[in-house]
C-alpha cells in the first residue's frame, strides 16, 4: 500500500501475494477453470479451493509409499558397512536436522506474523462496529427523544392552548407555531428512520467474536504442533550425538508422523493462502456479496474508498433531521414568549420547561450525528484491517506455509537418513563377566557343573590317577575340581579353566606346558591325532608319555565354544 495521508484515504492496491495466489488457476473436478473471485457460499468455488490443497495431499501419499519401499528394502539388508560411512551418515543427519530446525522456526515466525495480522483485524473491527453502534446508540438517543418526550409535550402544550384567551390571534400564532412544531417533529425523526434503515442489519460483534475465539485456538494449537516438530528434531540430534539405537529407531517412527504432520499443515495452508488471495485481490467485491441488503451499495463504496469526491449518502438526512430539530427550536423559542404571555405560569408549568431542556439536547445530539458519518474513521480503521489481512497475515500465512512445506521435505530426508543409519548400528553382545576363582578356595557348584556338562559333551574317557585308579568323566569333574585327592591342584585347575575359555576361535592353541621342564602338549585345529599315548602324571601334574588315553581330544576341542565356559 502506498502511503497515505487521515485527509486524503487512498484507494486500496492489492500486494504482490495476493495477486500471485490469486493467479493460481482454479479448477473444478473436471479441470475446468472456474472464476477466482473469493465466494465462501459456493461450492465450485469451495471445491476449487480442496483441488489446490489436495496438491500436498498427494505429495505426502507419494512420499509415504517411497518411504515404505524404502524401508522394506532397507530391513532386508544386512551387509556390513564400513565404520567411516556411519560416520558421514550422522554428519550429514545432523546437517539436515538443523536445517529442518531452521524450516520450523520459519513457521514459528510466520505463526507469530500471523497472529499479529489477526490481533490488528480485530482491534480493527471492533473500532468499526464502535462507530457503527455509536451512530446507532446517538439516532436511537434522538429518536428516543423525539418520540417519547418532545411529541408527548407537545401534545400536552396543545392541550393548554386549547384554552380560551382574551387574544384569540395570538392563540392562533401559538397554535400554527405549535403546529410546526409537530410537523418539524415528525420530519426529524423520519430522518433518522433514514439513517437507521441501512444500519439496521450492519454488526461485527459476532463475526469479532468468532474470530477472536478462533485464533485463541489456533495460535497456541499451532505453537504445540511446531514445537513437538522441535522435539523431534532434539531427539534426533541426541541418539546422532549419543550413537544411541533406541533414540534413532524412536526417531524413525515418530518422523513419520512428522511427515503427515508437515504435508498436511502444507495443505492447509495453501488453501488459506489461495483463498485470502482471492479476498484480498477484490475485497469490496467480498464485503457487496455478504453485506445486508438493507445497506446500499452507494453507502458500502462510500466508506470503503472514502474519496473526496464522493458526497456522503447520509448527508441529505442528517441535514433534513438537523433542520427540522433547528426548526423546532427557534419555533419553540417564539412560542415560549407568547404563551408565557398568554397563560398563567402554573399552566406552563413544567411542560415549557422541560420542552426546551429536551429539545436542546436533540439539537446537540443530531449536530454531532454528522461527525460520525464522516467516512474518515471508518475508512482508516478498514485500511487497518486490510493490512493486517492482507499484507501481515498473508506474508505470515506464506511462511508458515514454505515452513512446513520445507519441514515436511527435510523430515523425509531424515527418516531416510535415520532408518538407513540405525539399521547398521550393531547392537554390543553382552559377554558373562566370569570371576576368577580362588586359587586357594574350591570352586563354586556352579563352576563344577559347567565343568562336568563340557566334560560329559566330550564323551567319557579313562585315564589313571596316581595309584592307577581309573576315572572317569564324571570323577574327573566331580573329583579333580577342588578335591583334596585330586590329581590337579586348586592353582593348576585355575590355569586350566583359564586355558579352556579362550578355545572359541580356530587359531587358539591349547597348550599346558610340563611343570619340570618337558615338552607340553599341543593342540592345533585340523590335527587328528590323538592322546592315546600320554598319560596324565597324578604326582607332579605333568602330562607325558603313558598308558592313559584320551579319546580324540585335540578334534573334540575344535568345537569348543565361549559359551561353553561363560
Amino acid at each position: 500500500m502506498a502511503p497515505h495521508t487521515g485527509l486524503d484515504p487512498p484507494n486500496y492496491t492489492a500486494p504482490p501475494l495476493a495477486k500471485f495466489f490469486h493467479t493460481l488457476p482454479h479448477l473444478n473436478i473436471s479441470l475446468h477453470l472456474v472464476n477466482s473471485t473469493f465466494a465462501p457460499d459456493s461450492e465450485i468455488y469451495l471445491e476449487s479451493l480442496g483441488i489446490l490443497g489436495s496438491i500436498p495431499a498427494a505429495w505426502l501419499i507419494l512420499t509415504l509409499f517411497l518411504l515404505l519401499v524404502y524401508l522394506l528394502t532397507r530391513c532386508c539388508d544386512r551387509k556390513p558397512r564400513p565404520k567411516h560411512s556411519i560416520q558421514i551418515l550422522k554428519w550429514t543427519l545432523s546437517f539436515f536436522t538443523i536445517l529442518c530446525c531452521g524450516a520450523v522456526g520459519v513457521g514459528l515466525y510466520g505463526n507469530d506474523d500471523v497472529h499479529n495480522g489477526m490481533l490488528e483485524l480485530l482491534s480493527a473491527a471492533r473500532a468499526i462496529d464502535d462507530i457503527i453502534g455509536n451512530v446507532k446508540n446517538q439516532t436511537g438517543a434522538i429518536e428516543s427523544t423525539l418520540k417519547l418526550k418532545v411529541t408527548p409535550l407537545l401534545t400536552e402544550l396543545g392541550d393548554v392552548f386549547d384554552d380560551p384567551v382574551a387574544n384569540q390571534t395570538a392563540r392562533a400564532m401559538l397554535l400554527a407555531a405549535l403546529t410546526a412544531m409537530t410537523g418539524n417533529t415528525t420530519a426529524a425523526l423520519a430522518s433518522l428512520q433514514d439513517i437507521m434503515r441501512p444500519l439496521r442489519g450492519v454488526s461485527l460483534g459476532h463475526a469479532v467474536t468468532t474470530v477472536h475465539v478462533a485464533e485463541a485456538i489456533r495460535w497456541p494449537v499451532t505453537m504445540a504442533v511446531l514445537s513437538v516438530l522441535l522435539v523431534f528434531c532434539v531427539v534426533l540430534l541426541v541418539g546422532v550425538a549419543r550413537h544411541s539405537r533406541c533414540a534413532l529407531i524412536t526417531f524413525s517412527v515418530f518422523g513419520l508422523f512428522a511427515v503427515i504432520i508437515s504435508w498436511l499443515l502444507a495443505s492447509v495452508y495453501l488453501t488459506a493462502s489461495v483463498a485470502l488471495g482471492d479476498l484480498c485481490d477484490s475485497p469490496h467485491i467480498f464485503l457487496e456479496h455478504s453485506s445486508p441488503s438493507s445497506l446500499q451499495q452507494d453507502i458500502l463504496e462510500y466508506y470503503t474508498s472514502c474519496e473526496p469526491a464522493r458526497t456522503n449518502p447520509f448527508s441529505v438526512v442528517v441535514r433534513k433531521g438537523t433542520l427540522a430539530v433547528d426548526a423546532v427550536f427557534y419555533s419553540l423559542s417564539s412560542v415560549a414568549r407568547l404563551a408565557k404571555q398568554l397563560y398563567s405560569p402554573t399552566q406552563l408549568h413544567p411542560q415549557l420547561e422541560v420542552l426546551t431542556t429536551e429539545v436542546n439536547l436533540a439539537l446537540k445530539l443530531i449536530s454531532g450525528l454528522a461527525a460520525l458519518l464522516d467516512c474518515r474513521p471508518i475508512h482508516r480503521e478498514y485500511m487497518h484491517a486490510l493490512h493486517a489481512v492482507c499484507d501481515l497475515g498473508l506474508f505470515g500465512l506464506t511462511f508458515m506455509l514454505a515452513a512446513s512445506a520445507g519441514a515436511g521435505f527435510f523430515f523425509t530426508i531424515l527418516v531416510w537418513l535415520d532408518s538407513h543409519t540405525w539399521i547398521y548400528i550393531r547392537k554390543k553382545r553382552d559377554y558373562l563377566q566370569v570371576d576368577e576363582q580362588d586359587p586357594f578356595l574350591p570352586p563354586t557348584a556352579a563352576s563344577q557343573a559347567i565343568a562336568a556338562r563340557t566334560l560329559r559333551n566330550q564323551g567319557s574317557f579313562a585315564t589313571t590317577d596316581g595309584r592307577g585308579v581309573g576315572l572317569s568323566a564324571t570323577s574327573l569333574g566331580a573329583r579333580s575340581f577342588g578335591d583334596r585327592g585330586s590329581p590337579y591342584e586348586p592353582g593348576q585347575y585355575a590355569t586350566l579353566n583359564r586355558k579352556f575359555r579362550t578355545l572359541d576361535h580356530p587359531s587358539v592353541r591349547l597348550q599346558h606346558q610340563s611343570m619340570g621342564g618337558r615338552r607340553g602338549t599341543h593342540l592345533e585345529p585340523g590335527n587328528s591325532h590323538t592322546l592315546g599315548n600320554k598319560k596324565l602324571r597324578s604326582g607332579d601334574g605333568r602330562l607325558g608319555d603313558g598308558p592313559g588315553q584320551y579319546s580324540t581330544l585335540s578334534k573334540k576341542c575344535k568345537t569348543l565354544e565361549s559359551s561353553d565356559f561363560y
